[in-house]
């Protein structure tokens, strides 16, 4: 995606060679207009196939996946990170292991926002390792849903969590790969 790859040269920070701060407009700052025009992106790529829901994960995902769910017409379901005691007794739980934060931590869904037999996109902001994916996944499979697709902004294609994931045969789209990030200079696929 020309754009996204424009705002990442202009507006992102590269911190060494495996961290890129987009902060200012992705995951911590948001660019409304922006984000609109990955909500449509996403809806584009993934139009052949059938989408029920939007997963994410709290809380870099959620401003991607509402503004796709927009275009998909859908709800979109975030997998929360923390516990709460207004979390519903019956959920689905997944153990992932954050390569940003370098800690493991448990993701939840209530039982009742994921139905058997749903169509399920995954949306997310950044894929390194794949263990958000892996970890959102597992809670569409113990839901008996399907995995229609997965969605990435921005795919670290040095680290082995996109190759892991189409190896298995994943519908994984990412709107700009990073090959490089050697120097402070971002090389895209």
């Amino acid at each position: 995606m020309k754009l996204l790859k424009e705002k990442i040269i202009n507006e992102g920070k590269v911190v060494d060679s495996e961290v890129l701060k987009v902060d200012n407009f992705l995951n911590h700052q948001l660019d409304i207009n922006f984000l609109n025009e990955i909500g449509k992106e996403f809806k584009e790529i993934f139009k052949d196939i059938k989408v029920d829901r939007i997963l994410t994960i709290e809380s870099s995902g959620i401003a991607i996946a509402y503004a796709a769910a927009k275009y998909f017409d859908v709800p979109v379901v975030f997998a929360k990170k923390t516990e709460s005691r207004s979390l519903d007794e019956e959920i689905y739980e997944s153990q992932i292991f954050s390569f940003t934060k370098g800690r493991a931590y448990k993701a939840r869904v209530s039982k009742k926002y994921i139905k058997n037999g749903e169509n399920i996109l995954i949306l997310d902001d950044f894929l390194a390792n794949g263990r958000a994916v892996l970890g959102l996944k597992s809670i569409v499979e113990q839901a008996s849903a399907n995995l229609s697709g997965v969605g990435i902004v921005i795919e670290k294609g040095f680290q082995e969590g996109g190759r892991l994931l189409r190896d298995m045969g994943i519908n994984l789209k990412s709107l700009a790969i990073i090959d490089s990030m050697e120097k402070g200079k971002i090389k895209f696929r």
